[in-house]
């Protein structure tokens, strides 16, 4: 069984031109875009497909100024 649902990328790692992954997004039932999760790195194919989609974010996006995990399951001792 595969369950599947729609994501708005709400920011990248790396530069715009060649992400390295996708921070994913999706709105809440307020209206407000809340972080659901990311992405893989990216393939070098993936990322230049979705680098030519990708616009930088407009003043006022929810999530400026956040800070995001950069590790995977990377724990502090």
């Amino acid at each position: 069984m595969r369950e599947t649902t729609e994501a708005i990328v709400g920011a990248v790692t790396g530069p715009l031109s060649a992400p390295h992954g996708l921070l994913l997004g999706r709105y809440d039932d307020h209206g407000r875009l809340q972080y659901t999760g990311r992405t893989t790195t990216l393939a070098r194919a993936a990322s230049a497909t979705v680098a030519g989609l990708l616009a930088p974010a407009r003043r006022g996006h929810p999530w400026t100024n956040w800070s995001f995990s950069a590790g995977w399951g990377s724990r502090t001792r």
